[in-house]
């Protein structure tokens, strides 16, 4: 294999990565609780997208509050999660010199 066939093997590993990158930050995938009375929605980069209460269960005027402050928790929550996983890859990742835990996006 000479090097034009690896460079060209490497822009299209590079496009398809893009291209796959892309997907995942349009994918919306719906998990349930309590028998669908909470109903959340994340993307395929694991960002909480929506969260929904079934009003029955809540107060109807505080729903849209409620719903609000699940989303920043869960939101906070990976954030924090997050942080303390790239603290950990760092410090193994460290005596290497490679940036983000180890070089892999999201670490």
């Amino acid at each position: 294999m000479g090097m034009g066939n690896l460079a060209k093997m490497a822009q299209q590993m590079q496009a398809d990565m893009a291209r796959a990158q892309q997907e995942l930050e349009e994918l919306r995938v719906e998990g349930t609780a309590g028998g669908g009375v909470v109903k959340a929605v994340v993307s395929g980069k694991l960002d909480i997208v929506s969260v929904a209460i079934d009003p029955e269960v809540v107060d109807p005027d505080d729903i849209d509050d409620l719903q609000d402050l699940v989303v920043a928790a869960v939101a906070d929550a990976q954030t924090n999660a997050q942080a303390a996983a790239d603290e950990k890859m760092n410090k193994i990742a460290g005596g290497f010199g490679l940036p983000g835990g180890l070089g892999l996006p999201g670490m």
